[in-house]
């Protein structure tokens, strides 16, 4: 998975088009996102005492990661990968497809 938790990315498409966030969790499984402030879903939870209020939550709900676009400087880029070194000590980085610089 290209985006990781704790990216700053913004959404490329659908109803949330144009807001940015922080990634809290990824969902591997499903190629899905959470990010913060984005895709707000309003959950009813049941009062869990006797005598206890139950209350509404505002919660995010997953975003698609082909929505989802990295923010690098003023730019959303897209992710790549690219290997430097050779043999034991090759390592694998994330880039930025336009520009090719590391993420």
């Amino acid at each position: 998975m290209k985006i990781k938790q704790g990216d700053t990315v913004q959404i490329r498409s659908g109803k949330d088009k144009g807001k940015t966030g922080t990634v809290l969790k990824t969902l591997r499984k499903h190629d899905q996102v959470v990010i913060e402030g984005v895709n707000v879903a309003t959950k009813h939870q049941k009062p869990t005492r006797r005598g206890s209020q139950g209350q509404l939550i505002q919660k995010s709900m997953p975003v698609h990661i082909s929505k989802v676009g990295v923010i690098e400087g003023d730019k959303v880029v897209r992710v790549g990968y690219a290997f430097e070194g050779e043999g034991d000590k090759r390592t694998k980085n994330r880039i930025s497809r336009p520009s090719g610089k590391k993420i």
